[in-house]
């Protein structure tokens, strides 16, 4: 492994050697002793995870506060809820200048990973010493947002806002541009419970079973891991129910139209070209 790191900008850090991050936590202040270093072994990792656990319930001191917090991004290339979350974190650093982002791809570095139990990813951990400050699992958008500007903006000197200077109509305008570039990612792109791999519900399955037994290649979103997707889908398909397919941007509808249009031949005629396995 490279003991280089790449360095995307100023405040970005694409992990390649974990002395890096161990490097920036000890820099800034993280803990003292054996906790203010990334692990170096298994064991150790498993120890600095349940040290870092046990400061959630610690009280901060003055200290701590004057640490900044940095962000670490957990991610995979197989998974296709990062390619969304990889963005979120770049216009993230964008804002947050001050902040320090790590982007640690979790299979190569076990030991981080199990350090901060990553169990899935995406997976963002907020750190400020030896405590986690925030944390959100999978591909909560909406959430990794709030939880960035609730620890970070203090240290950007950006003012937070209050609560009720949230704009519903422009979050909706967001929401709903954001559901575009999901649909729009593949021509023939399906909304799943689960994986295509592994479906996490009868109808996901059957439709699945359904586009591979037409060898349609299609992309598809796991709707479980972002409930701000699985809600404004409904809204902004007026569509109700999953699964969801979409050919050329277009909703086709879920399992039973699905089904028809195969028995009809219509489906297959509407795919591109390029979405159908020779």
């Amino acid at each position: 492994m490279s003991s280089k790191v790449v360095v995307s900008k100023s405040n970005i850090i694409q992990l390649q050697d974990e002395s890096e991050l161990r490097k920036a936590l000890e820099a800034k202040g993280q803990a003292t002793g054996s906790t203010n270093k990334a692990p170096d072994s298994k064991s150790q990792a498993t120890d600095s995870a349940k040290k870092e656990l046990d400061a959630k319930s610690q009280t901060v001191g003055s200290t701590s506060k004057a640490s900044p917090v940095v962000v670490i991004y957990f991610w995979a290339d197989w998974a296709e809820q990062c390619k969304q979350v990889e963005s979120v974190i770049d216009d993230l650093a964008k804002k947050y200048t001050k902040t320090q982002f790590f982007k640690v791809e979790a299979e190569s570095f076990e030991d981080i990973s199990e350090a901060y139990e990553i169990s899935a990813v995406p997976t963002v951990i907020l750190a400020q010493r030896a405590k986690i400050v925030g944390r959100v699992d999978g591909a909560n958008v909406a959430e990794i947002v709030k939880k960035v500007a609730e620890a970070c903006a203090a240290d950007n000197g950006i003012k937070s806002e209050p609560a009720n200077a949230v704009k519903p109509a422009e979050l909706q305008q967001d929401l709903n541009t954001r559901l575009k570039g999901l649909i729009e990612r593949a021509p023939v792109m399906v909304f799943i419970k689960g994986t295509a791999a592994q479906p996490r519900c009868g109808f996901s399955k059957k439709i699945v079973g359904m586009l591979n037994a037409q060898n349609i290649k299609y992309g598809y979103f796991d709707i479980l891991t972002d409930e701000q997707v699985r809600q404004g889908l409904k809204v902004y398909s007026d569509w109700p129910t999953y699964p969801q397919l979409y050919i050329s941007g277009e909703l086709v509808g879920g399992v039973d139209i699905v089904a028809e249009m195969i028995e009809s031949g219509d489906l297959i005629g509407m795919v591109p070209a390029g979405a159908i396995a020779k």
